[in-house]
């Protein structure tokens, strides 16, 4: 999945379980399954390695530290789901 046009990867694309989206300073985002930590210093969202999924490529972000997102209530809820 490629995501160059500036947007973030749609959630309806996301892993199950994965309710957590974030890029990182060198544009590449990805899917979590706990919140994960920002890395300041390596300009990159940390979590356990099976914890995190490539979700897609951007541009190279300099506001990357607050690109982190929590999946919206209604993606993803089976009652609400067509």
């Amino acid at each position: 999945m490629h995501t160059e046009d500036g947007n973030p990867p749609a959630w309806t694309q996301a892993p199950e379980g994965f309710d957590w989206l974030a890029q990182d300073a060198d544009g590449q985002w990805f899917w979590y399954r706990q919140q994960p930590e920002c890395g300041w210093a390596g300009g990159i969202w940390r979590a356990n390695s099976r914890h995190q999924q490539r979700a897609g490529q951007g541009a190279p972000n300099p506001a990357w530290a607050q690109t982190l997102a929590q999946r919206p209530p209604s993606i993803g809820d089976k009652d609400t789901d067509p």
